[in-house]
């Protein structure tokens, strides 16, 4: 480049960095105005600052508008607190609402997370979670690590959240949530579900994976069963601890606010989680038509045959490569295509489709409502919300209406009408495959038990039974008290009539 042309080069430069200088001073002069001109009645709103945009207890310390007694689901009256200090009373109000958190999944992770991010409000959490970290979960559980796997989850995310954010008080329990009794759920405010809420696959008849459904379930049973009434029978709101319910699958997610005993409760939704259909192990070996019929051909059939002396080790690379590539020839063998390692780990594992955003959002939302529950500082969500990220950026949220004859939430007797000829098995597994789904049921009647799974010395002598008639073991009309596990401390009250008997 000659030195004019380069003079000329710098000449144009310069002429384009003062003309930009130029428009970016009109773009600030005209900001300016525009926010100079910003008033409340007539006068210049006064800034807020950093701490005032961010702090929760400025929130808590206002009276609003849309307090929760303003909201259609009305449950309490916001007072606000004097003072929006770091000490102040309403902060210290609610540092003593104990918050039970049940999963620490990629769900319960972001939970845990926000309820530690809402400026040291709540610090009194515990988190219950049955799982041991696998790898398959570092992708979005991100309390986790890979030095932690094969740990528990609870214990781990309890740790993290301690460790990074000391003001918080995590207590881990792992184990099952229906080793815990009644005394243990009333000593917490606030119960936030992060539990699947999606049925696993049955991969066959004979040995179905066990349902995901049946803890939400028991949650709620248990939740539901803690609420006492006066003497005209309306619930004490002293006994009500509300449950938020999330879950998500995909770019899908879903929260949920269970007032127990006055809106709906997880046990009216029933009917919206389709059943999973047990595969039938022939369908398996002769005739499969989805990839996931030829991974479980490959773990549950080939797998046996092949190391009859092992177990198969899900966790383990070498083993999870042999069932993929077994699945993989036949699936070529019968012209099936889609088989993948990613899917082979999902079928094995029965690992549910899981996007951070999405746990992000839902997360969100079930903090936002115990916020709201424990404060009443803005209106409650009545009482669902669904989230299709599959279609943008979009939600919605409407009115689960309560079941009339909910067997959790209401005391309504159910009846039935059979032939006196229907043997009493027959009639547990209609109880188990129609409206109730139970999973276990027992059951007595007003003179003797008829039939009851444990103990096991009782199940013996009761399994005769199972094959006599109806007729041999009861009147019709008469009323029979149902147990089972997805019913904690509770019972369902069915009346049996015969169809083809005169009374």
């Amino acid at each position: 480049m000659t030195a004019s042309a380069s003079q000329g080069a710098s000449s144009i430069s310069s002429s384009s960095i003062k003309r930009d200088a130029s428009e970016m001073n009109n773009m600030v002069t005209m900001t300016t105005r525009l926010d100079a001109n910003a008033t409340v009645r007539g006068r210049r709103r006064p800034p807020l600052s950093r701490r005032q945009r961010g702090n929760l207890s400025t929130l808590l310390s206002r009276r609003s508008p849309f307090s929760n007694e303003t909201g259609s689901l009305a449950i309490g009256e916001f007072e606000p607190s004097a003072a929006p200090s770091v000490d102040g009373v309403a902060r210290s109000s609610l540092r003593d609402a104990r918050i039970l958190v049940v999963g620490a999944g990629g769900l319960g992770c972001e939970i845990l997370k926000d309820l530690a991010m809402c400026d040291g409000i709540f610090v009194d959490i515990v988190v219950m979670d049955l799982d041991t970290i696998d790898v398959t979960n570092l992708n979005r559980q991100f309390l986790f690590r890979s030095k932690d796997v094969g740990d528990s989850k609870a214990a781990v995310a309890a740790k993290f959240i301690n460790q990074r954010c000391p003001w918080m008080n995590v207590v881990p329990y792992h184990g099952k949530i229906q080793d815990k009794d009644a005394s243990f759920y009333r000593q917490f405010k606030v119960v936030i579900s992060g539990l699947d809420n999606v049925e696993a696959r049955s991969i066959t008849s004979e040995n179905p994976i066990p349902t995901l459904l049946l803890p939400n379930r028991w949650l709620n049973g248990m939740i539901n069963n803690l609420v006492e009434f006066d003497d005209d029978g309306d619930p004490l709101p002293e006994t009500i601890i509300p449950l938020i319910d999330g879950g998500t699958e995909g770019f899908s997610g879903q929260s949920r606010l269970i007032l127990p005993r006055i809106t709906s409760c997880f046990e009216c939704s029933l009917d919206a989680f389709a059943p999973s259909a047990a595969v039938p192990l022939c369908t398996i070996a002769e005739t499969p038509r989805i990839p996931e019929h030829c991974i479980a051909y490959a773990y549950v059939l080939q797998w046996p045959r092949e190391f009859p002396d092992r177990k198969l080790d899900a966790d383990s690379s070498g083993d999870m490569k042999w069932v993929y590539e077994r699945a993989l020839e036949r699936a070529e063998k019968f012209g099936i295509g889609g088989v993948t390692y990613m899917l082979t780990l999902g079928v094995v594992k029965n690992i549910i489709p899981a996007v951070a955003s999405t746990n992000a959002i839902v997360s969100a939302v079930c903090v936002n409502e115990a916020m709201k529950a424990l404060s009443f500082c803005s209106q409650s969500l009545n009482t669902y919300m669904m989230y299709m990220g599959s279609e943008g950026i979009y939600s919605h949220t409407f009115v689960y209406e309560q079941k009339q004859n909910c067997p959790v939430c209401t005391t309504t007797t159910h009846h039935m009408s059979v032939s006196s000829i229907m043997t009493l098995n027959s009639l547990l597994q209609q109880l188990c495959d129609g409206e109730f789904r139970l999973k276990a049921p027992s059951v007595t009647s007003s003179m003797k038990t008829l039939y009851m799974r444990k103990p096991v010395a009782l199940e013996k002598v009761t399994r005769v039974n199972l094959d006599k008639p109806l007729k041999d073991l009861m009147t019709s009309g008469e009323e029979l008290v149902v147990t089972d596990p997805v019913f904690p401390d509770t019972s369902l009250r069915l009346v049996v009539k015969f169809t083809d008997v005169d009374e």
